[in-house]
């Protein structure tokens, strides 16, 4: 399910797909206090980097994802333009280990699909829910080209459901906050 999702997705990606808009859900919650945790997208990923610049533009802090192995858990690093990125495992290209590390308020989310009950389908490994676990305050984003949308996504015991999921054409709201 997943390679036949990640081509749909390529396919998509290089037919020019427009940029994906902070909704205003993000925006009504962005203040000077907050860390918003983004990511670095890779292959044909949504690109969050509006949503990033529209934290920055509200005097949040951005933060990245590090991680060192499959199993380990993700931790969120202080990130600011210029700061120094590296390749990391999976091609990830993240924070130097030396950035401090953060608890961010808002989490970006990367997928490789979503449902209608902004259930997510990430890459396998887990990181995200386990990351998501760890942080029970945090408002989970998913980021994703409307295409990546099926209609009914399988869902574990360990799965964490996003708050919302905002994609170049519209933003889809948990209904139910089970």
């Amino acid at each position: 399910m997943r390679a036949r999702l990640r081509a749909l997705r390529d396919a998509f990606v290089a037919g020019g797909p427009s940029p994906i808009r902070p909704p205003a859900a993000l925006l009504d919650r962005l203040r000077p206090d907050l860390i918003v945790a983004s990511y670095l997208p890779l292959g044909s990923e949504a690109d969050p980097e509006m949503l990033a610049q529209a934290a920055l533009a509200a005097g949040c802090t951005l933060a990245l994802p590090r991680t060192t192995t499959r199993a380990a858990q993700i931790a969120f690093h202080r990130f600011a333009a210029g700061d120094p990125i590296e390749t990391g495992p999976f091609g990830l290209r993240q924070p130097a280990p030396d950035a401090p590390i953060v608890k961010p308020d808002i989490v970006l989310v990367p997928l490789v699909a979503f449902d209608g009950a902004c259930n997510r389908l990430g890459q396998g490994a887990g990181h995200y829910d386990r990351a998501l676990a760890a942080l029970p305050g945090a408002w989970p984003l998913g980021v994703a080209w409307s295409v990546q949308q099926v209609p009914l996504l399988p869902v574990d015991p360990w799965d964490r459901p996003l708050a919302g999921i905002v994609t170049e054409l519209d933003f889809i709201e948990r209904t139910d906050p089970q």
